[in-house]
């Protein structure tokens, strides 16, 4: 297997997941909140994506999808265009609750396949690149593109648990 192989299965595996967490759930689904005060799946789906978008768009020195393409526009939340959602309080969370399943995967799948197209160019050598030099150490190539499958496999994992809670009530 190849640098190319082994980051588009690991990204690959975080769409599966998306796909199957948000598959089939309603608007109402989406924007559930544990306890009324935990990430709804939704708000859980769209942070992971805008974190891949934001992150390896910033590496690759491309537009982010969520600009580039309007999804900023097509999803309506009263965020700021460079939100990625980090940070973000209870209420801004609670604000994600019209979104539906279609536009997650759509958003998602676009940076998917921006994603994909850039890492299949990308050789061995090519992670050792520093694309971030505010910590120490420098972060390189291949730790952001890790970065961002961990905190994504994280975070589908969450809302997973999430879809789970909504199973039992």
């Amino acid at each position: 297997m190849n640098t190319q192989q082994v980051l588009s299965d690991a990204f690959g595996r975080v769409q599966e997941e998306v796909h199957a967490v948000v598959d089939g759930l309603s608007a109402e689904q989406l924007a559930f909140r544990p306890d009324g005060h935990g990430n709804s799946i939704g708000w859980l789906i769209w942070h992971l994506t805008r974190v891949q978008d934001d992150h390896v768009a910033d590496a690759a020195g491309l537009d982010q999808v969520w600009v580039g393409d309007r999804w900023c526009d097509h999803f309506g939340l009263p965020f700021a265009a460079e939100d990625i959602g980090y940070g973000h309080t209870e209420a801004q969370v609670a604000s994600v609750r019209s979104v539906t399943a279609a536009q997650l995967r759509g958003y998602f799948d676009a940076v998917h396949e921006q994603t994909l197209t850039y890492v299949g160019k990308l050789s061995g050598p090519a992670l050792d690149r520093v694309v971030d030099e505010r910590w120490t150490p420098h972060v390189t190539l291949g730790v952001r593109l890790i970065s961002v499958i961990s905190d994504d496999l994280q975070h589908v994992g969450q809302a997973a648990y999430v879809r789970g809670l909504l199973k039992s009530d």
